[in-house]
C-alpha cells in the first residue's frame, strides 16, 4: 500500500529530483528502496522569510516486507498510508421520465452535471442562452471590447463555460469532497496543463479554458448529449408541485411531460450568479428565493512587481516562484459591516468587464495561464446582510443594479469605468494623470464616494489604511481602485430541499451552483452540478 509524505521542502534552487533522498532520509531507508514516487502537492511556503517550495509526495516502496516494517513506525502525522477509495456506487432510480433530462446553463454547475448524466446514459439536453465560445470570442473581444457594441446575450458572462470561462480559472477551493479530483481530471483531460493536478493553488487561465470548455460539451454530444446555444429560458410553468414546462424566449415551448405514469423530466438550473432576469421570472412562477450575504467593493490594481515584493521579499523574481498572490484582511475596518478583505485575486492579470445589461458597470478580474501581465488585481470588498439590504431577493437585484448605472454614467455613459487612485480615494479628493488601468474599455476619473454608497466607502477606506500600514504602497499613488465589484458572490439563493437538492417548490427542478446560491467559484459550482446530477440518477431510470 502506497505512502504519504507530508511537507518535504526544498530551497529554491533545489531540484525536485531531491524529493527521494529526502523522503528517504525521513524514512530512514535507502533510496534504492523507493522504487515508484510522484508529486501529490506543491505549494510555496513564505511565511518564516525563506521562501521555499513544500511538497506532499506519494510513494511505493521496494517490498511488502519493507512497508510492513515502515508500517509499524507510522505514528506521525506526516507519514500515513494511502487506502484505496471506495468505487462510486453505479446504482440508478426507478422513476421512468416522460422525457430526457434538461440542464439550464452551460457554466461549470450544468456543464459536470451534463457530463455525468451523459456518462451515464442519461442523454441530457442542454440550454445555454449565450452562444458557443468561438462565436463568443468574437462577440466579447471585438464587439464589446473594440466597437463597445454590447451583447446581452453574448458577453463575460453569458455563453459556452459560463463566467469562468473567462475568469482566470482558478481551481482552488476549500470544499472537501472526492468529485473535486474529478473535476480537476476532467479538466486535464480535455487539455489543462497537469500542474492543476498538484499545485496547492491551481488555475488555468482565460486563454486556455475557452477550448477546453468547448471539447468538454463535444464530449457530452459524443455521449449522446444535446447542447443547444442562444436558447434563453424565459418562463416556467408549474403544477402540482412540479415544473410541467419551460418557456423559451420568443416563445416556443419545451415540454417535459409527466402524462401516464411517467414524471415530468427533471430540470438542472444552473443560471449563474448573473441571471438576473431569469431569478425575476422564477419568482413569478412561484419559485422560493432568499436573500443571501453578498460581497461588494472595488477591484484594486498594483503594479505586480510591487505585490511579489510583498510576498516573496529578496526571492521576488525567482523563476520558479511566478507571479505572487495575496490574500489579505483588514479586521473590523467596516464598522457593523465587519472585515474589508481581498477577494478573486489575479496576478500577472487585468480589470474585466462583467455587466450582464446595457448600460451598467460592474469589474471582475481575470489573467492569462502565463500571468505575466504588469498588473495584479483583487476584489477589495465588504460583506452586506440581510440586515443590511432586506428580505426582498428582487429589491437587492435593483439596487445592485442601481448602483451599476450609476458607474455607467459617471464614467462617461461609453463602459469605460470610473476609476481613482488609492491615496486619493482616502483622502477624498480626487485624481489627474493617465489612468494606467488594465480595464479593456478604459477609465474615467471618478470620485468612487460619488459612485458607491457612503458605509461602504469609508469602510474602504479605512481598510486601506490599514493594509497600506502593513504592505508598503497598499494604498498609495500607484495602487489604482476600479468600480464597482458587485458580482463577487450571487445575492440570492434558490432555496432547495438538503436531502432531496430539489427546489421546496417543485420537486423535479434542481438548483446547482454559483447561481443557486449553494458554490462559490469553479471548482465548487463543477462540484455541486456532480452530487446533483447523482441525485437525479439515484431518483430517476435513464430516458428510454
Amino acid at each position: 500500500m502506497p505512502l504519504l509524505l507530508r511537507n518535504i521542502a526544498l530551497a529554491l534552487d533545489e531540484p525536485e529530483e531531491a524529493l527521494p533522498a529526502r523522503a528517504a532520509r525521513r524514512l530512514k531507508l535507502p533510496v534504492d528502496a523507493i522504487a515508484f514516487w510522484g508529486i501529490v502537492r506543491r505549494a510555496i511556503d513564505a511565511r518564516a522569510g525563506e521562501v521555499r517550495l513544500v511538497y506532499n509526495i506519494e510513494l511505493s516502496l521496494d517490498s511488502p516486507q519493507t512497508e510492513n516494517r515502515i508500517a509499524k513506525r507510522l505514528h506521525r502525522t506526516d507519514v500515513t498510508r494511502i487506502a484505496p477509495e471506495p468505487p462510486p456506487s453505479s446504482a440508478v432510480g426507478s422513476e421512468p421520465m416522460a422525457e430526457r433530462p434538461v440542464v439550464i446553463g452551460f457554466g461549470p454547475a450544468g456543464m459536470f452535471g451534463a457530463l455525468i448524466l451523459a456518462e451515464h446514459g442519461y442523454r441530457p439536453v442542454v440550454l445555454e442562452r449565450g452562444r458557443e465560445v468561438r462565436q463568443r470570442h468574437v462577440d466579447v473581444l471585438k464587439r464589446f471590447w473594440r466597437d463597445r457594441d454590447f451583447d446581452p446575450e453574448s458577453n463575460m458572462l453569458f455563453g459556452e463555460g459560463g463566467a469562468g470561462c473567462y475568469s482566470d480559472g482558478k481551481l482552488r477551493t476549500r470544499i472537501n469532497d472526492p468529485r473535486v479530483d474529478f473535476v480537476l481530471q476532467t479538466f486535464y483531460r480535455h487539455g489543462a496543463d497537469a500542474d492543476i493536478l498538484i499545485n496547492s493553488r491551481p488555475h488555468i487561465g482565460s486563454d486556455h479554458l475557452p477550448p477546453i470548455c468547448r471539447r468538454i460539451r463535444e464530449r457530452i454530444e459524443q455521449l449522446g448529449g444535446e447542447v443547444r446555444f442562444a436558447t434563453r429560458v424565459e418562463s416556467l410553468r408549474p403544477e402540482e408541485g412540479q415544473v410541467v414546462s419551460l418557456g423559451e424566449a420568443g416563445g416556443s415551448t419545451i415540454p417535459l411531460g409527466g402524462a401516464g405514469v411517467s414524471s415530468p423530466a427533471p430540470v438542472l438550473l444552473g443560471i449563474g450568479h448573473s441571471a438576473r432576469d431569469t431569478f425575476r421570472s422564477l419568482a413569478s412562477a412561484g419559485i422560493a428565493l432568499a436573500v443571501k450575504p453578498l460581497q461588494v467593493g472595488v477591484r484594486i490594481e498594483h503594479p505586480q512587481e510591487m505585490i511579489d515584493a510583498w510576498r516573496y521579499g529578496p526571492a521576488a523574481g525567482h523563476p520558479r516562484l511566478g507571479a505572487a498572490e495575496y490574500q489579505v484582511v483588514a479586521k473590523g475596518a467596516g464598522g457593523p459591516r465587519g472585515d474589508v478583505f481581498s477577494f478573486c485575486m489575479c496576478p500577472g492579470g487585468q480589470v474585466v468587464p462583467c455587466n450582464e445589461a446595457v448600460g451598467r458597470v460592474s469589474v471582475n478580474g481575470a489573467s492569462r495561464a502565463r500571468r505575466n501581465g504588469d498588473m495584479g488585481n483583487s476584489g477589495l470588498v465588504v460583506t452586506l446582510g440581510p440586515e443590511s439590504v432586506g428580505e426582498d431577493p428582487l429589491a437587492v437585484l435593483d439596487m445592485l443594479a442601481d448602483w451599476e448605472r450609476k458607474a455607467f454614467e459617471a464614467a462617461g455613459a461609453d463602459y469605460r469605468a470610473p476609476v481613482q487612485r488609492a491615496a486619493d480615494f482616502v483622502e477624498a479628493r480626487g485624481s489627474d494623470g493617465d489612468p494606467m488601468t488594465s480595464y479593456p474599455l478604459g477609465g474615467s476619473w471618478c470620485e468612487l464616494r460619488d459612485v458607491l454608497p457612503a458605509d461602504i466607502s469609508e469602510a474602504l477606506a479605512t481598510g486601506l489604511t490599514i493594509l497600506g500600514r502593513r504592505f508598503e504602497g497598499f494604498d498609495g499613488a500607484d495602487a489604482l481602485l476600479v468600480a464597482p465589484e458587485t458580482r463577487a458572490s450571487c445575492p440570492i439563493r434558490i432555496v432547495r430541499d438538503p436531502g432531496t437538492r430539489a427546489s421546496v417548490s417543485a420537486g423535479n427542478l434542481y438548483p446547482i451552483g454559483e447561481g443557486a446560491g449553494y458554490a462559490g467559484g469553479i471548482v465548487s459550482s463543477g462540484v455541486d452540478g456532480i452530487r446533483t446530477a447523482e441525485a437525479v440518477m439515484a431518483r430517476y431510470a435513464p430516458p428510454r
